[in-house]
């Protein structure tokens, strides 16, 4: 770590003397309409602050040459549209800028009445429980290490099981209930050494770098989206560069890698390509760990334009990860049998193409996603205690269709088929768990093909009395279950009370399908049904002022048929899912019981929030207060705490630029504790007193530096990001040490300080 932060130092010396160069850039992009993705031309693009701008030609395109260096915000408007400002535009000497806008069409036309949503883009499809951040927002988070996932932790209804890991707890949903969308294709789990049939991990393999915008869902989404019922995330990745070559080279606090873009032929056809390693192994042999985690991604994405209305894309993410283990002592074969270590292999591959016609535009996606997992625990004597070796495809053919019949009326409709590969070679001995549970002996080799499909349409009203609705209907299949056909209506509607006020309105029902893995224990579990929640959502927002707003929500959401266990008659799955699993928490997360659709839970709570947007006014921030409460009953009737009931949640994260180089950022987390089961003193945890107990309130404060250099030829960016700057020690849970005969508290790292450094030629 000492090198590292010596070759920080030496950047910066190097660089100290370097004159930026004050010089002009271009800014390049294209202005659309949001929801059918045609051209808009004649819009006007300013850059706010300047008497610079232009307007867009026939097919949406607009070029403002001979922009002076420097972060500016840009704004696209028409006639009958809301206009819309992205910020954090970084124009570099002799560089092209790409911004795109997608524009929304104004809802009402009353005298006198003008809706505002320059700064904050408002959805008509989605119109509750959904934030939108750029890529520079993501990247500034402090502590967030550049990750998509982390910097979404301050949003309200969001909590952490644990600090180290990326396990969205999302308005009291279990990890497993997240949908991870990129370029619209659905990808199992965006993180590396993710836990099987949920979607945490300790980091997203998603390059930010490449990344245009970012779209969450807490809740309310349509049925446009199926088989999660509790957030979707949205990530949309940029093109590349079709006119020139740029080239990265990135060192971050966990990982550094290179990535370049271009043209590749002509201006038809860009690429971008990215490849990144960690460095924790070489930190961990240092700090002589008695384990090595270690980690690749590469990222590969090209658009091909064949004209105005037609085009094609293909995306190529991979992940490799890998955990070493070293037993040279009895020491570390002790610390190393609590250990669950996982080598994941991971792809998604895939074609997607659009069409664009009259009044809509047709995407038809061809894609793989392939996860190899191998998962091994052994006790102090290296005897095994848990191996799982398990693989997971899903072969997808995917379409979806935006039509617009007039003004007021437009349909989404889409149509799904999921061909899916499932090998499991598992070897579980017979297992006594803390709570004296003995699971049986599980030795197993299976190989199944499934299939899913599914089919919705949504209708978007726009009535001419200000009130904007959705209603949709979507129908699931599966056929690894005994119960094959879901159905799921769902309808959303928003009413503008003037150009400040928007109140709306969430209703539906929303499935999920077992976890494969869950499947393959008994045969009995082909009898599970799909998760159901029926959620509801009210809210109010407020623009406070054009880059400042306030939303406040309440919602509800009840379980029903969530899997419990036969065997262990107090768990339910809503309560796993999260953390690196294995014998400290029973296995639980795997599903390898004997389980029934008995399940049943409910959460609810409230939300409000404050967001200001980088403006002329140069600080930004979010704040974010959460109170809700989360319950779940398993087989034996019994209401208990959810595993993931943090009542309540305060987060605050902003800045404040104070010019084009420099930056400062904060971000203030506090959180009830969450439940816990309590050990006697031979270690065993006892039924009735199953999360009984709360660990201590958790809180931090994160602070970060950004210094720009912006040089003739090439820019710098570097950052110093402390995390934990008092040095807190938040306990994430509890374990009983066999050895010692000890109860141990588990605590997230005190303070930890970081570096990074961006350049780009």
């Amino acid at each position: 770590m000492s090198r590292i932060y010596t070759l920080f130092l030496i950047v910066i010396v190097l660089t100290i003397n370097s004159y930026s160069q004050i010089n002009t850039g271009e800014i390049r992009g294209k202005v659309i309409e949001a929801n059918n993705k045609l051209p808009i031309p004649f819009a006007n693009v300013i850059v706010l602050g300047t008497n610079i701008g232009a307007s867009t030609d026939l097919q949406g395109n607009f070029i403002i040459k001979n922009v002076p260096v420097g972060i500016y915000q840009v704004k696209a408007s028409v006639i009958g549209y809301n206009s819309v400002v992205k910020s954090d535009v970084m124009v570099k000497s002799n560089k092209i800028t790409e911004v795109d806008f997608e524009l929304v069409q104004k809802v009402i036309e009353i005298d006198n009445v003008v809706v505002r949503a320059d700064y904050f883009e408002k959805n008509y499809l989605e119109p509750v429980s959904v934030r939108k951040f750029s890529q520079e927002e993501v990247r500034r988070s402090p502590g967030g290490f550049e990750d998509v996932i982390r910097a979404l932790s301050v949003l309200p209804g969001i909590a952490q099981a644990d600090a180290g890991r990326n396990d969205l707890i999302v308005r009291g949903g279990a990890p497993s209930e997240n949908l991870y969308v990129v370029d619209g294709f659905e990808i199992p789990n965006i993180n590396h050494f993710g836990t099987q049939g949920s979607t945490g991990g300790p980091i997203s393999f998603i390059n930010l770098d490449f990344v245009k915008d970012v779209s969450f869902s807490t809740g309310g989404f349509p049925v446009i989206y199926g088989d999660k019922v509790s957030s979707t995330l949205n990530i949309n990745l940029r093109e590349g560069n079709n006119r020139k070559f740029n080239g990265r080279g990135t060192l971050s606090a966990t990982l550094f890698g290179f990535d370049f873009e271009g043209p590749v032929v002509n201006d038809k056809l860009s690429m971008i390509f990215s490849a990144r390693r960690s460095y924790l192994d070489f930190i961990f042999k240092a700090a002589g760990f008695s384990f090595v985690p270690e980690y690749y991604d590469i990222l590969t994405k090209a658009d091909y334009k064949i004209d105005n209305k037609n085009s094609v894309g293909f995306l190529f993410i991979n992940a490799i990860d890998n955990v070493k283990f070293f037993n040279d002592s009895p020491e570390k074969r002790v610390n190393n049998s609590r250990i669950l270590g996982s080598d994941q292999l991971q792809y998604v591959s895939g074609l997607k193409y659009r069409r664009l016609f009259r009044d809509g535009y047709m995407d038809l996606k061809l894609y793989r996603n392939f996860t190899k997992y191998n998962t091994r625990q052994s006790d102090s004597l290296q005897n095994p205690i848990f191996k799982n070796i398990s693989l997971e495809e899903e072969n997808n053919l995917q379409l979806d269709v935006v039509h617009k019949f007039f003004k007021n009326l437009e349909m989404n409709f889409g149509i799904s088929s999921k061909f899916i590969e499932f090998d499991a070679d598992i070897l579980f001995p017979s297992f006594v768990t803390s709570l004296k549970d003995t699971l049986p002996d599980l030795n197993l080799n299976k190989s199944e093909n499934y299939f899913k499909g599914a089919t919705y349409i949504n209708l978007n009203y726009r009535t001419s009395n200000k009130i904007i609705t959705n209603f949709g209907l979507r129908l699931d299949y599966f056929d690894a279950i005994n119960k094959k056909f879901y159905l799921s209506p769902r309808f959303s509607a928003s009413y503008i009370l003037n150009e400040f006020f928007f109140l709306n309105f969430s209703a539906g029902i929303y499935r999920q399908f077992p976890s494969y893995i869950w499947l393959v224990a008994y045969d009995q579990n082909k009898d599970l049904k799909a998760i159901n929640v029926n959620q509801f959502v009210l809210g109010l927002d407020y623009l406070w002022r054009e880059d400042a707003q306030i939303k406040i929500e309440g919602f509800v959401k009840n379980y029903t048929d969530y899997p419990a266990s036969l065997i262990r008659p107090y768990l339910v799955l809503a309560n796993t899912g999260a953390g690196f699993s294995g014998s400290d928490d029973n296995f639980t997360s795997f599903g390898l019981d004997p389980l029934v659709s008995k399940g049943k839970g409910l959460s609810r709570g409230v939300e409000l929030s404050v967001q200001k947007k980088i403006s002329e006014i140069p600080c930004y921030g979010i704040f974010s207060l959460t109170y809700s409460k989360s319950d779940f009953y398993a087989l034996d009737g019994i209401k208990r705490n959810s595993n993931y009931d943090q009542n309540w949640i305060i987060n605050l994260s902003g800045g404040y630029r104070f010019n084009m180089y420099w930056e400062i950022s904060t971000r203030f987390r506090f959180s009830s504790g969450r439940p816990y089961t309590p050990f006697d003193d031979n270690g065993i945890q006892y039924i009735s007193e199953v999360n009984s107990r709360r660990l201590k309130s958790t809180h931090s404060l994160d602070i970060r530096v950004d210094r720009r250099w912006l040089l003739k030829n090439w820019t710098l960016i570097t950052y110093i990001d402390i995390q934990n700057i008092y040095n807190r020690r938040n306990l994430t849970g509890i374990r009983y040490d066999r050895i010692k005969g000890t109860v141990d508290e588990t605590a997230s790292i005190g303070i930890l300080p970081s570096i990074g450094i961006l350049a780009e030629f």
